[in-house]
Parts: C-alpha cells; sequence; structure tokens
C-alpha cells in the first residue's frame, strides 16, 4: 500500500507559512524548530520539506541529498544546543513515531531531539 500524504497536517502549513514557528535551523531540504509543547529543556523538531508521512517513507523514497541533508540537520542541531553525545555534551534522546502502533500524531516524518536533563527508560520492560 503506497503512502498517502495528508497536505493539510500542521507541519505541512508550517512549511507553508501558514503557521509561525520558532526555527531552530532551516536548511534547503530540512527545518528544525522548537517544540511548542516542550518535553524537556531542549525539545526541538526536525523535519524534511519533502512530502514523508514517516521515517520508512523518508528511507525508501527520499533522495540521497534529502537523506544526507536531514541527517546532517539533526547533527547540527544537536551540537548547536549542546545535547550531542561526544565529550563536550550529555546526550539525547531522537524519537521519530510512525504510524498507529507508534502512536504518530502528526502524518509528517519529524524526529523529536530531546536533551537538557536525565530523560529516563524509554519504555517499560514487557509484563
Amino acid at each position: 500500500m503506497a503512502y498517502e500524504y495528508d497536505d493539510q497536517n500542521i507541519f505541512a502549513k508550517i512549511l507553508r507559512g501558514e503557521i509561525p514557528n520558532n526555527t531552530v535551523l532551516e536548511t534547503e531540504h530540512s527545518l528544525a524548530f522548537n517544540d511548542i509543547a516542550p518535553q524537556a529543556p531542549v525539545h526541538v523538531l526536525v523535519i524534511p520539506k519533502g512530502a514523508y508521512v514517516c521515517y520508512d517513507h523518508f528511507a525508501l523514497e527520499a533522495t540521497d541529498e534529502e537523506i544526507l541533508d536531514f541527517t546532517r540537520t539533526v547533527g547540527r542541531v544537536c551540537k548547536a544546543l549542546g545535547v550531542q553525545a561526544d565529550a563536550a555534551g550529555d546526550g539525547c534522546r531522537l524519537i521519530a513515531n510512525a504510524g498507529v502502533h507508534g502512536v504518530q500524531e502528526v502524518p509528517h516524518l519529524h524526529v523529536h531531539v530531546l536533551g537538557g536533563r536525565m530523560l529516563g527508560r524509554m519504555l517499560a520492560p514487557a509484563e
């Protein structure tokens, strides 16, 4: 089944300039901006400018240039905000939810960059 992109999602509207955002970094193929309801001291969303529903859609259909730009943008955001996992930073969590089981709320690929404090375990052990 093909991926169905909804061009009325909130991130598509942000990309078209219909909804404002607090931009952290913008490149030719990507946009990074602060989350409006942060869950950590650092909570930035990184999105591709292309119409990709989720990470697997992006990985399968994006151009090499888009993939490289998006990946480098995530790295640049981590470095700029001091949450990279090298000697200069304490690390972060990157989250990309996909589909119903992944509890994806906006049908446009987005990676959450969360950091600035200890985040705890991602998932509780299965019972």
